[in-house]
This record gives structure tokens, C-alpha cells and sequence, in this order.
């Protein structure tokens, strides 16, 4: 009787392992799907928006942030054979064939890339997809240089003139994206022969090199710091900014941009589905709502850059005070490729000597 009533006492324990683990497996089977979204430290679009798509998804999305762009797409190829995300966001055409030659990306070409501008469109096979663009190029204190009385700066030959010595502040090409497109906007405007002769140049004339974009805008730009120098390489739709965050708003831009053919260097960032993901149709909803238009028109105020999206409408301020360059730099990603680590060098030993 007691090894009856024993084997009783197991059938019971097994029966309700056994209605347990189909209740965990039920409650398992019920909770959403995360699709996990890598991207640079300067991503932002509004929570509200995220939200509202987890809803009609039917997934989460969780977002963390890899550092600066090279930085986030340094992790993500290190990790490619155990992806720490399912999509990434933010790698740039300076660093797209890097990204493309080390495989990472799944090709998906998604419906909504018919309503996104062909120029943006780098890859033929539809690994990436074009999120974004802006134009690298010089802005300018427009107050300092009203008081002073001199001409602001209208080309990049205009940084080497005597009178404007030591007003520049740029970043380090070897450490920071805007540093990098404005040495490839030198690059196109003055040649492989003669771009160094140029900043050779830049150098005799006391520009100032700092890490990165922060630190050059906010430590030593006049119109947005205590510094002295009132000319910085930042983005095209940065007066844009300084309007929408004025106290109190002004008729006109404290800053400008000099967008004249040859000065600027268009950066355009882009998004694809990580090789390795197991969530990969969630991950393409994803890309498709990234690439949408609602997602779209919250880029300009939230990244302060224009969305791909042709469909998109601009806010108001970003009509009024955004620009884009008449004629920007879009070299090929591949000769970016072959000759980036070796441009970088020969620059950190003129501009860094």
C-alpha cells in the first residue's frame, strides 16, 4: 500500500510539473516579441511615437545607444556572430562599405523605399535603407562678424586668409563624423594632390582641432559658448536649432551656414536588419515604420537633420531656417573605403603635428 500510495504521490507531482510548464509555455507563447534598435548616441525621436507603433505592432522595441557612430558600428561587427541588436541605426556613407564588406546586414527592400529619394539609395542590394541626410559644413556667429565688421567666410579658401586667423574651430577627422565629412569636403575641393597644402595652411593660420562635435560648439563656438572662436564645422540645419531652443525666438538666425558649391559634405545615415536576428519579420515592420512618414517628420526636430522620406512635410522653423547645400560632396563609399585610414593619417600629421 505504501509503495501504491508513493507511486500516486509521483503521478500527482508529474501531472502538475506538467500543467505548470504548459502554463509557462502559454505565458511564454503570450508575451510580445522585442526587437532590439542599436543606434548612435545622438539618436532621438519621441517616446510617444514609439509607443503608439509597439501598440498596433504587437512587439516592443527596445532601444539602446552603441556611442558615436563609428564606435556603435565598431560593436556591431565585433559582435556579428552574436548580434547585440536586430536593427541598427546611424551608420553614415563614411562608413557604409565598411559595414557592407564585413557582412552584417540581411538585404530587405522594403515598400516604403518608393517614396524615399533615389540619391540617398547606396546600395543596389538593399542591405541598408536611407533614413536621413545633412550637410557638413561651416557655420558662423553672425553677431561677432556684424561687430567686427568683417565678411563672414563664403568658401573654404576663406578659412587660410590672414584676417581670419584663429576663428575656426573644426574636429578631429580620426575621432568625431562631422571632423571626417569636412575632410572629405577638402578632399573633393581640393584634391587628393593638394588637400594637405590646404590644411598646412589652416594650421599656419591657428585653427583649433578638438575631439568632437560637442566640444568644438559648445566649449569654443561664440555663439553658443564663452569661446572665441566664431566659426565651427557643424550641419547645415543647425541654425535651425539655434531658433527652436531661443527663449525667446528670433526673426533671424543668431547662426548661418555656408552652403556654397564645394564647402560641405552630405552625410546621410542609414538602417539595416542585423545578420543573426531571430525576430527578423518584426525587424523589417521596423525598418518600414522607421522609413514612414510619420517617423519621418518627427526626425528634423528631434535629430535636427532632413528625413529621406520625400513625403514628409518639414515643421515650420525648418522651413524657415533649414538649408542644404547647393552643391555638397557625395563621394563614393567605396573610395571612402580604400582611402579613409590612409587620408586620416596624413591629416593627424599636418593638423595634429
Amino acid at each position: 500500500m505504501k509503495s501504491n500510495k508513493a507511486w500516486g504521490l509521483v503521478w500527482i507531482l508529474l501531472l502538475l510539473g506538467a500543467i505548470t510548464s504548459a502554463c509557462g509555455a502559454a505565458e511564454t507563447a503570450d508575451e510580445p516579441a522585442v526587437v532590439r534598435l542599436m543606434t548612435h548616441d545622438s539618436f532621438d525621436i519621441s517616446a510617444e511615437l514609439i509607443e503608439n507603433f509597439e501598440e498596433e505592432a504587437g512587439f516592443q522595441v527596445e532601444i539602446f545607444k552603441g556611442g558615436d557612430g563609428g564606435e556603435m558600428l565598431n560593436k556591431a561587427i565585433l559582435a556579428r556572430e552574436a548580434p547585440l541588436a536586430d536593427v541598427l541605426f546611424g551608420v553614415d556613407n563614411t562608413f557604409l562599405s565598411r559595414a557592407l564588406d564585413n557582412d552584417i546586414f540581411l538585404p530587405y527592400q522594403s515598400p516604403v523605399l518608393a517614396e524615399i529619394s533615389d540619391e540617398l539609395e547606396l546600395d543596389p542590394e538593399f542591405r541598408v535603407s536611407p533614413v536621413d541626410y545633412g550637410d557638413i559644413c561651416l557655420n558662423y556667429d553672425v553677431a561677432w562678424f556684424d561687430a567686427a565688421g568683417l565678411p563672414p567666410p563664403a568658401s573654404l579658401e576663406d578659412l587660410a586668409r590672414p584676417e581670419y586667423a584663429g576663428l575656426t574651430v573644426v574636429q578631429n577627422a580620426a575621432t568625431s563624423t562631422p571632423g571626417l565629412g569636412f575632410l572629405l569636403a577638402t578632399i573633393e575641393h581640393f584634391g587628393e594632390e593638394a588637400y594637405l597644402d590646404y590644411w598646412r595652411q589652416l594650421v599656419d593660420n591657428d585653427v583649433l582641432v578638438v575631439d568632437g562635435w560637442e566640444q568644438a560648439y559648445y566649449s569654443y563656438f561664440t555663439a553658443a559658448s564663452d569661446g572665441d572662436r566664431p566659426i565651427v564645422v557643424s550641419y547645415a540645419s543647425s541654425p535651425v536649432a539655434e531658433v527652436y531652443f531661443a527663449e525667446e525666438t528670433p526673426a533671424t538666425a543668431p547662426t548661418a551656414a555656408v552652403t556654397a558649391e564645394g564647402t560641405c559634405f552630405r552625410q546621410i545615415e542609414f538602417a539595416g536588419i542585423l545578420r543573426g536576428t531571430e525576430v527578423e519579420e518584426e525587424a523589417r515592420q521596423l525598418i518600414d515604420f522607421i522609413l514612414d512618414q510619420q517617423f519621418q517628420e518627427d526626425i528634423p526636430l528631434k535629430m535636427f537633420v532632413f528625413p529621406a522620406n520625400e513625403t514628409a512635410a518639414l515643421p515650420e522653423v525648418f522651413q524657415a531656417h533649414g538649408r542644404t547645400a547647393a552643391a555638397p560632396s557625395q563621394m563614393d563609399p567605396a573610395r571612402i573605403a580604400e582611402n579613409r585610414e590612409g587620408w586620416i593619417q596624413a591629416w593627424t600629421e599636418v593638423a595634429l603635428r
